[in-house]
């Protein structure tokens, strides 16, 4: 399954909409997306599973590259 994740890169900060950033994970649940971005220093605001019409529309997108929860450093 493809997981959107909505992130910040700055966790001292208050959220703000036009800093928010997207990353598309493929992985079996959000709990084992929650896992593999526990290292890393990300405001995670949301995270989305992506399926059906949201996925087609997403994969659109300039910006939709998908990554492996194993290729997470």
């Amino acid at each position: 399954m493809i997981f959107k994740v909505l992130y910040q890169k700055d966790v001292h900060e208050v959220p703000v909409r036009e800093n928010t950033q997207a990353m598309y994970i493929e992985a079996n649940s959000e709990q084992e997306v929650r896992q593999a971005l526990k290292g890393k220093v990300l405001n995670i605001e949301f995270i989305q599973p992506l399926e059906g019409t949201h996925l087609e529309y997403e994969q659109a997108s300039e910006h939709f590259v998908i990554t492996e929860v194993d290729d997470i450093e």
